[in-house]
């Protein structure tokens, strides 16, 4: 049987989906795709972080499941596979809102299964982050459990480095006796892509030439990395809640060149990541990479530089395409959740304990 992994991240520009066969090492991806995001819906999306009627959420929710529908039948008419070959859907949804230091914590994906699953035909399993924090976890990162069952190796200590909106860490250790941990080191591209299009109305920074342009500004470097954030100690998730622009006003004493700006925000990224690993994980012996910002070679080539000499490579290394580790991971959550096991790491999300995550919904 196949499974469906549909996701779409904090920079909210597309579902990505993935149609694949667990049966395999590593899973064998039959179809892959991406939908764009319509600009009028993407935008009601930005929006929705401030503040939002409860009415235009609602339909919001309906209309980004809509697009997770078509995007999950895209998948079987490119694979040419019905519907009935495919055990679940396992949809992530469009995160609106993440809170995980309140009292009580919260988080809010919308995109309704019910909907998938009605138009679909599919079993639909979805909301996976909730169980968690009502276990007093934070609800995420929820990918480290993939990462493990797929990408841990005995004798070795491997940090698997998602670079997607927010960038968060895996560590894998050697000795599988040892707990799996991982965390939100920071911002990855939520900060890039936020300041590429205030200057240059672009929704990201293309092969990173906006950076290239620009030098780092050691002063607001430093500035940046006193956030308190970084020193606090895991388990921690955050989001573009929290690193946005605002955030970045704040520290912005005075006036700087705009590609100044954007190549510190690279090295602001690599800067966090490698002191996350030399805090948590010295011994690694590979870093490997995914997530989209694997496509921006300055963000790579600073991030090389910094956790050197530690080899960093790609997820593609291992099997794996770097753009759809995150929605295989949903795709897999939903095999597990079918199958009644525990889909959180309490080292990971300061759960209580494992939990089921997910709810199932059935088609008609």
């Amino acid at each position: 049987m196949y499974y469906i992994g549909l996701i779409s991240g904090t920079s909210m520009d597309a579902v990505e989906g993935v149609l694949v066969d667990f049966d395999s090492t590593p899973p064998a991806v039959a179809a892959a795709t991406s939908r764009p995001y319509p600009e009028e819906l993407r935008l009601a999306l930005k929006q929705a972080r401030a503040q939002t009627p409860l009415a235009e959420i609602m339909a919001l929710d309906a209309q980004v499941a809509e697009l997770f529908a078509v995007t999950a039948r895209q998948l079987l008419t490119d694979a040419n596979i019905s519907a009935e070959a495919v055990a679940a859907i396992g949809s992530h949804g469009q995160t609106v809102w993440h809170s995980p230091a309140t009292q009580p914590a919260w988080t809010l994906q919308i995109g309704d299964a019910n909907r998938i699953a009605y138009t679909t035909g599919i079993t639909t399993v979805a909301d996976f982050r909730r169980m968690d924090m009502a276990a007093g976890g934070e609800g995420a990162p929820l990918v480290p459990i993939f990462h493990a069952a797929w990408l841990q190796r005995p004798g070795h200590t491997r940090i698997v480095l998602n670079l997607g909106g927010i960038a968060n860490i895996t560590v894998l250790p050697g000795d599988k006796d040892e707990p799996v941990s991982g965390f939100d080191t920071g911002p990855a591209n939520t900060l890039l892509d936020a300041w590429a299009w205030r200057y240059r109305q672009t929704p990201c920074d293309e092969d990173g030439r906006f950076a290239a342009r620009g030098r780092v500004i050691p002063a607001l470097l430093e500035a940046l990395l006193a956030d308190p954030y970084f020193q606090q100690p895991a388990p921690k998730s955050t989001g573009p809640e929290y690193f946005n622009l605002d955030w970045l006003a704040r520290l912005l004493e005075e006036e700087h060149q705009p590609a100044d700006v954007q190549a510190t925000l690279v090295e602001l990224t690599a800067r966090s990541v490698a002191a996350a690993v030399q805090r948590y994980a010295p011994e690694a012996d590979a870093v490997i990479a995914c997530g989209g910002g694997v496509h921006n070679p300055v963000l790579m080539t600073a991030l090389a530089a910094a956790l050197a000499p530690v080899a960093v490579s790609t997820s593609a290394d291992y099997g794996l395409p770097p753009d759809k580790v995150e929605a295989l991971c949903f795709a897999w959550l939903a095999r597990e959740r079918l199958a009644g096991q525990p889909g959180n790491l309490p080292a990971v999300t300061g759960a209580s304990e494992p939990v089921i995550l997910g709810g199932i919904y059935q088609p008609r």
